[in-house]
């Protein structure tokens, strides 16, 4: 009989662990993603996740199978460690599209790939929306320098600059977007709206209204109204920073109102039918808690969740041999004893080894060896195997399986909470891979693992 553990496991009434079952997975939905990329109206998969969890492979991975299946895709990675350029073949990313060789499409499928470059995103939407010596007074302007080059969710505003410049292109009929790694993963959703509050926003206003009124009379102006402003400002940044940035406010009078439309544009994008997001996140309850965050605040803001990609999920082809089983024939092994041999022989506790199931792992790898006819001639003798060498090797390796069934049974618990908590999001289980990707072959792989459904034994 078993029966709830206090954390949650199943065990037997004497305590033993049992192996791990899917009745989790079980009352949640398939994520079908060969449906999502196939789909044509699906324009635009957004993988989005706490850091570290595999977003950008995810989204190179399902780039590769996009165009492999007929899709002109792009893929949009802001990740700085370039293995995205690495796995496609191409020396390096940057914020011009470039196509992937070695795609093996059909139907006209095309890959391109690219790297966000945060600054020099900035700097063509100066360069679009202002008059050449405008833009120049700006781009020059040392606030603006470093405003673009690292001012807080400027990266985030500007993945959803770049993600909005190719979706007008209408190059591409697939684009997937590899979300910033940031310190929390719904920085990039808030941004359009941060910046755009800024840049639009009284502060911005108060600064500019001394350049409006010009020159000695502005600064009179400036002396008088904002007197208490100015001198705290000039204590905590200094008078020729707070000059750059009335400068740089000047200049760019003209386009605080694109930036407000288009970050309402790039929110309503993100709103529409055809786009999709997924949320990326590994077995582990950091990552899910996250991903069950991001869940609730998608839907709160009326954004298309296809789904949970569940990755680098471990599994076992000899899930019926337990860890508490595993354990206790490895003691065995080290204290001379043989478990599991057979019918009749009895096990540690003393009760007949057919109340379970032997397992085939035990049961081979402490049988005493077979031994073999003796040989008609006389050949080379082979080195002798040493029985208590046989015997530790074998205990080491249950000792590894009962570690590997711990493992699978903690991802299991933390899983099954997420889904309790949400059983109406889709969810597909990706296998972990012994390594790294760092080819299309990888990314295939991943691929094909991505599109499985539910994780095989490895």
């Amino acid at each position: 009989m078993t029966e709830k553990s206090p954390d949650g496991r199943d065990s037997t009434s004497d305590g033993r662990d049992t192996a791990p079952e899917t009745h989790g997975l079980d009352a949640v939905p398939v994520l079908e993603l060969d449906q999502l990329i196939d789909d044509l109206g699906t324009r635009i998969i957004v993988c989005c996740g706490a850091g570290g969890v595999g977003k950008t492979t995810t989204a190179a991975a399902l780039g590769v199978r996009a165009a492999e299946r007929g899709r002109r895709v792009v893929v949009l990675t802001i990740d700085p460690a370039r293995r995205l350029a690495q796995s496609m073949g191409i020396d390096s990313l940057d914020n011009t599209p470039r196509k992937v060789d070695g795609i093996k499409g059909s139907d006209g499928g095309e890959l391109h790939a690219m790297m966000l470059d945060m600054k020099r995103t900035f700097d063509e939407i100066v360069e679009a929306h202002a008059e050449p010596d405008r833009a120049r007074a700006i781009l020059e302007n040392p606030f603006y320098q470093s405003l673009s080059a690292g001012f807080a969710g400027t990266q985030e505003y500007m993945a959803m600059e770049k993600l909005g410049q190719l979706r007008a292109r209408d190059e591409w009929d697939l684009i997937v977007v590899d979300t910033p790694p940031s310190r929390s993963a719904l920085d990039f959703l808030d941004a359009p709206k941060r910046l755009g509050s800024f840049l639009d926003g009284k502060f911005i206003k108060l600064l500019m209204a001394p350049a409006k009124v010009g020159g000695r009379a502005g600064m009179k102006f400036l002396n008088v109204g904002m007197s208490m402003m100015t001198g705290t400002l000039g204590k905590l940044l200094g008078g020729q920073f707070l000059k750059d940035v009335q400068t740089f406010v000047a200049a760019m009078d003209t386009m605080f109102g694109g930036f407000r439309t288009r970050a309402d544009a790039t929110y309503k994008l993100l709103q529409a039918p055809g786009t999709a997001f997924l949320v990326v996140a590994t077995p582990e309850r950091d990552a899910l808690r996250e991903a069950a965050y991001f869940v609730e605040r998608l839907a709160a803001e009326e954004m298309p969740l296809a789904g949970l990609v569940l990755n680098r999920v471990h599994g076992s082809a000899a899930a019926r041999l337990s860890a508490e089983r595993a354990r206790a024939a490895a003691e065995n092994l080290d204290e001379g004893r043989i478990v599991d041999q057979g019918r009749g022989k009895t096990d540690r506790g003393g009760s007949p080894a057919t109340e379970h199931e032997p397992s085939d792992l035990a049961t081979a790898a402490t049988a005493p060896p077979v031994p073999e006819a003796a040989p008609t001639a006389a050949p080379a003798q082979e080195p002798a195997v040493d029985d208590a060498d046989v015997r530790q090797l074998t205990a080491g390796l249950l000792r590894l399986h009962a570690e590997r069934m711990r493992v699978l049974a903690r991802e299991q618990r933390t899983r099954d909470r997420f889904t309790a908590l949400h059983p109406e999001v889709a969810v597909t289980e990706v296998a972990a891979l012994p390594g790294d990707v760092h080819d299309l072959a990888g990314l295939r792989a991943i691929g094909d693992r991505l599109t499985a459904g539910r994780a095989s034994p490895a």
